[in-house]
Parts: C-alpha cells; structure tokens; sequence
C-alpha cells in the first residue's frame, strides 16, 4: 500500500464520478495490489480511498490480504501516529477502504530524495515511528511488514503508520504462520527461517529501519532471502551504527542494536520499553 499512498501532487485528475456516498476527486497513485483516490463526501471533506485492483477481483489470496487489512485497521484504536480509518466493504463487486485523506510521502521515497524534512526531524521521527508500532502491538495485533515504505511522513514530520495487509493478532505465545510473507531485507531472523514468532519480529524490522535511516546502510545486506540470513546469523554482528554515522549518540546506537539481536530474547520485550529508552537517548 506504501507505493500506492503519495502526494497529490503526482496525482491524475479525473471526471468525478460517484463511488457509494463518496466523488471521486484524483486518482493519487496505482500499486500493485490497488489504487488509491482521493475522494471527498457530499460536503467536500477530502478522504483516501483504496481500492483493489480489478485484475486481482478474483484473487483470493489478494482479496483475503486486502480484506484483513482492512479489519486490522478499523481494529486499531484511533491514534496520530497510525492512519484514521473510516470504512470498508464492497461497492459494485469492488473491495475497497476509505481512510484519512494525509499529504505525506513514504520514509522510503523521502530518504531516497535526501529531502531535508528527515535530517530536521529525525529524531522525533524515530520516536513516532515507535510509538505507531507500540500502539500497535497495545491494539492486539503485530505489523510483520514494517519498513520505511509503510511510514508516511507529512511535510511537518508528523509520522502515520500504513498498511496492515500482513498484521496479525498478537499470540498468547510465540507462533509459526502458515505463510511467510513479507520484505526479506526487514524480516526478524525467526520469520526468514519460518520459526514461531511474536510482537519482536516487529522490533526487530524497526530497529533494522532505524539503523538505515540514520547510516544510509542496511545493517544485514543481501539480495536473496538467504544472503540476507547467512547476515543475520554471522556471529560478528552488524557493522556497528556509529562506524557509519560518527553524530549517533552512543546510547542510540545501543538501542538500536538491542533491537536488531539476532536472538529474540536479547531485544526489547515490549515496544513500550523501546519507546522509553528512545525517548530518554533523544533527550525527547
């Protein structure tokens, strides 16, 4: 959903045409799983709309992804660090989500570009990035896709947590899914190897954003699945955070290299925790 979640103003205008109560206004971006208008209501409120792809209408791993993201999200309680959701359901045989229309771009493409709202605001960036995923794990639910591509970041640096197609319900125990979806180069170790998992995974994937939004480098490089793992499992380590980027303090560096241990038990037990060494290593 990351790629399909732009500014507007990439966006293609439109002959507005009705879709349930809501006019279409622009077309914002198309993905490979849907497209995302922008939309507005009968009194012109703006809103985002996803909507699947028509090419995937018969696809029923598609639709059962695109579906259970939309249940995760209108599970989550509000906060303003996770996208606003407003409704789902299906409109002409058409699955579709109608969210809070927000003029962000994605901490992937911002990073890509150097743009300066990141160095003017890294820090409480990192912090919201966490306290989105906190919230998170505190509805019930693990992300399993958190990456910079799925953090929304508006021109002010206020941070939205974006799609929940791969989420799941948090477990009573660490536990191995029957699928193993996901971006290889953010995934914890346990999910990779298809091992039982938990809300660490996601501390994990953040620390691993963390440490490559601050040093242009991914702590764990590789091409493939198995590279990326034979990187996790050197029992070197990563390279450490301040051998690329001298300016991190010491104590952020151990925080973020607290997260990204290899074995689960030697990272944070909860996103909350992070959230306050974060907060007390940011001076925040």
């Amino acid at each position: 959903m990351a790629r399909e979640l732009q500014e507007a103003a990439t966006a293609e205008p439109v002959t507005q045409e009705r879709f349930g109560r809501f006019y279409t206004q622009e077309l914002i971006n198309r993905g490979g799983m849907a497209e995302i208008w922008l939309v507005a209501d009968s009194r012109g409120k703006p809103y985002a709309l996803r909507k699947l792809n028509d090419r995937l209408r018969f696809n029923l791993l598609a639709r059962r992804r695109f579906l259970r993201g939309c249940e995760v999200l209108s599970k989550i309680n509000e906060s303003d660090y996770v996208v606003g959701y407003v409704e789902h359901g299906r409109q002409g045989g058409t699955l579709y989500m109608v969210m809070d229309y927000i003029e962000a771009a994605n901490l992937k493409e911002l990073f890509a570009q150097h743009d300066p709202v990141l160095t003017e605001n890294v820090a409480q960036i990192l912090i919201d990035m966490a306290l989105g995923l906190s919230h998170v794990h505190e509805s019930g639910f693990m992300h399993l896709d958190f990456k910079p591509e799925n953090v929304l970041v508006t021109r002010n640096g206020n941070v939205r947590l974006i799609d929940f197609d791969l989420a799941q319900p948090i477990p009573e125990k660490p536990k191995k899914m029957s699928k193993n979806p996901g971006t290889p180069g953010y995934m914890a170790p346990e999910q990779l190897q298809q091992k039982p998992i938990d809300p660490r995974a996601d501390i994990f994937s953040y620390g691993v954003a963390a440490y490559e939004l601050l040093t242009n480098q991914k702590p764990f490089p590789g091409e493939t699945p198995s590279e990326i793992l034979a990187a996790q499992m050197d029992t070197s380590g990563p390279m450490s955070p301040r051998e690329h980027n001298a300016d991190i303090p010491a104590v952020l560096e151990k925080v973020i290299l607290k997260c990204i241990a290899h074995d689960p038990d030697k990272r944070y037990p909860f996103m909350s925790v992070l959230v306050r060494d974060l907060q007390s290593a940011l001076y925040v």
